[in-house]
């Protein structure tokens, strides 16, 4: 699988050595020349490759949204067409800007994402753990204590896309539903950042 990153800031980077150690191409982006990201594309070996945004839109089969929440418009909408199109966004005021949907719970992240693409198939993952627990705290599926990460999105095949790739990556999924539940485990809820297996999780979960 071809998988593209738009942002390669420490999530972002960390997916990418995720993915290339269980065998997949990578195609990572930042929002500036694609020269500047060639000692982590040297780092990744020959399964790596630096481009523009939109050509690793355009090349992914499946695409990591990784920037700032602020820049979200910037996303190249063509070429994301039809694809599954995983959000780690969370919400900093400060460093957003304040955002009414947000501030008053009508919206989230990852439906403020689906609207600019709204021909693509948004999933709610990886922003709810610290970009280094995503290489440090992945286990094998016959550990005992795997840590759940949660997911959310509006469409079910998408979801098991991306749920598969995370169990691939080490981790176990829980499905928190549509991607307006992605609110449960964004940034400040009791589900943030926790390491948890899926009764530890559920119960966070339901206390947002």
């Amino acid at each position: 699988m071809k998988i593209g990153l738009i942002g390669a800031g420490h999530i972002g980077s960390n997916l990418a050595r995720l993915a290339v150690k269980h065998g997949h191409d990578v195609i990572i982006s930042n929002s500036r020349d694609p020269k500047t990201l060639q000692n982590l594309v040297t780092e990744l070996g020959p399964h790596a490759k630096a481009a523009w945004a939109k050509d690793a839109a355009a090349q992914g089969d499946i695409v990591v949204v990784t920037i700032p929440l602020k820049n979200y418009q910037s996303v190249p909408v063509e070429p994301l067409k039809g694809k599954i199109v995983i959000d780690t966004m969370n919400y900093y005021p400060t460093r957003d800007g304040q955002i009414v949907a947000l501030d008053n719970g009508t919206s989230t992240t990852s439906e403020l994402l689906q609207a600019h693409l709204p021909e693509s198939n948004v999933v709610k993952a990886f922003n709810s753990i610290f970009a280094s627990d995503l290489l440090s705290t992945a286990a094998s599926k016959d550990d005992p204590n795997r840590r759940t990460l949660p997911i959310a999105g509006n469409d079910p095949e998408a979801k098991t896309v991306v749920s598969h790739l995370i169990d691939q990556f080490g981790f176990d999924t829980y499905d928190v539903g549509q991607l307006h539940e992605g609110f449960r485990f964004q940034n400040g809820t009791p589900a943030y950042t926790i390491r948890a297996n899926r009764d530890q999780l559920i119960s966070a979960l339901n206390k947002a």
